[in-house]
């Protein structure tokens, strides 16, 4: 009868012991990895080697159900198991991705479900010279009145390069005619933009055109070179140039505004009569997203929406416009629309890694599951409060950023339950999530 006794002792004493090393196991810190690899990489190509790095064995990642999760929808990335080592799960655009962003750092997450542990790694996609600067038009006009004087100053349509750092847009350069030189203004934001200036007088009766070449490179090696065909008509006089009401014009709209909303509108007068008089208005700069979202009148200057608005896609927008009359003086203004958040979605709960069974004498604060919540709203609207449903033996800690682990609130007793099948739910806002522990 003693030794009975003293085998359940044993077997407890190993039974508690194996929960401290799972503990100790779980509370160890949560690594991170950060590598950086070029954009259009193949599917499948060496990213780092995860398994090194984190000093990982690799038949422990393979027996442990390792894997990477990224947080989107499109998983970027994954783990090679008989290697350790991290690869590309798609093809990587980076101005795809992050647009004219200086930095682009993709996100995953290392779960190794068997170690109730995670990792977070930051890929940095590096630009590569795979875009050629370019004009929205290769055919322009441009008129200018034959009084102009020497001196004045035209603008140019700007070229846009999606690269970024030394392979984006570098310079111009004119060329076709002694009557224009080209000036390139550099703004606050660093950008360049072209003007045309006169250099000698005009007169209409000696030419009524002029043909330029307008041409754009990147800093790549070997550069990449865009053109456009400028044809300047000259007119007769127009002394008054468009003005716009103000320089800067902003407005503010919830992501739920109705298609074919007007937002606002700009407005210009010209002094001058007949056709010198007459204002058009037109985009000067902008983007091809921003170009499929709005559209701006030319007749009434009124900028209407074209396609639903998303703030959790993008929540500001600007476009340069400007006003002309018919004799080719203009104004320029800028439009700011900012994107107001609407509480329009639900918080995304998922279970990323879980214990099947547990020991009845597993010491409280045991981990047996690892659960992600994420909400794509911003400010108040994007707040999850997480919790367990009462009459459970487990707890919710945060673990990492999104991350919670459920935890055992007190001592385990088999007698009293064998198992849970988890009727409690773990409730984040306005979402539950139902999913087996045992």
């Amino acid at each position: 009868m003693c030794a009975a006794r003293e085998g359940r002792w044993v077997r407890r004493r190993r039974s508690l012991l194996l929960c401290c090393v799972l503990v100790a196991a779980w509370e160890a810190a949560w690594g991170q990895l950060r590598y950086s690899v070029p954009e259009e990489l193949p599917k499948g190509s060496f990213v780092g080697d995860v398994a090194k790095d984190l000093a990982l064995e690799l038949a422990a990642l393979r027996a442990r159900g390792a894997r990477v999760v990224s947080q989107g929808r499109t998983q970027y990335f994954a783990l090679h198991a008989n290697s350790g080592h991290l690869v590309t799960a798609e093809k990587i655009d980076r101005e795809q991705m992050c647009k004219n962003e200086p930095q682009c750092v993709l996100r995953c997450d290392l779960i190794v479900a068997g170690e109730m542990k995670v990792y977070a790694i930051e890929v940095e996609i590096k630009d590569i010279n795979d875009n050629a600067p370019s004009f929205k038009e290769f055919q322009m006009e441009e008129k200018v009145s034959e009084m102009a004087a020497p001196g004045t100053r035209f603008s140019l349509p700007e070229a846009h390069d999606p690269d970024v750092g030394p392979n984006s847009l570098q310079s111009y350069a004119l060329s076709g005619d002694e009557h224009f030189s080209l000036s390139v203004q550099v703004g606050a934001d660093g950008e360049k933009r072209p003007e045309l200036v006169l250099a000698k007088a005009l007169d209409r009766e000696e030419a009524a055109f002029h043909e330029l070449l307008l041409t754009v490179s990147d800093g790549g090696e070997p550069a990449r070179t865009g053109t456009a065909r400028i044809r300047v008509v000259v007119l007769d006089a127009n002394d008054n140039a468009p003005a716009f009401s103000q320089e800067v014009y902003s407005v503010r709209v919830p992501e739920d505004v109705p298609v074919g909303s007007t937002l606002l509108s700009v407005t210009a007068t010209d002094p001058d009569d007949g056709i010198y008089g007459d204002v058009k208005y037109s985009v000067r700069k902008i983007t091809k997203k921003t170009s499929m979202l709005f559209k701006l009148e030319p007749d009434t200057g009124e900028i209407r929406l074209m396609r639903n608005l998303d703030f959790e896609a993008e929540y500001s927008y600007e476009l340069e416009v400007q006003a002309h009359d018919g004799g080719g003086l203009f104004d320029p203004a800028k439009v700011s629309i900012s994107v107001t958040d609407v509480n329009d979605n639900a918080p995304e709960i998922s279970v990323r890694s879980a214990l099947s069974e547990i020991s009845e004498d597993a010491a409280p604060g045991t981990v047996v599951a690892l659960v992600h919540v994420q909400d794509r709203d911003s400010g108040g609207n994007g707040e999850v409060r997480c919790s367990l449903g009462e009459g459970v033996p487990f707890r919710l800690e945060r673990a990492l950023d999104d991350y919670y682990s459920v935890v055992t609130a007190r001592e385990l007793d088999r007698e009293q339950a064998s198992e849970y099948n988890v009727t409690e739910s773990v409730i984040c806002s306005r979402a539950a999530l139902h999913k087996p522990l045992a």
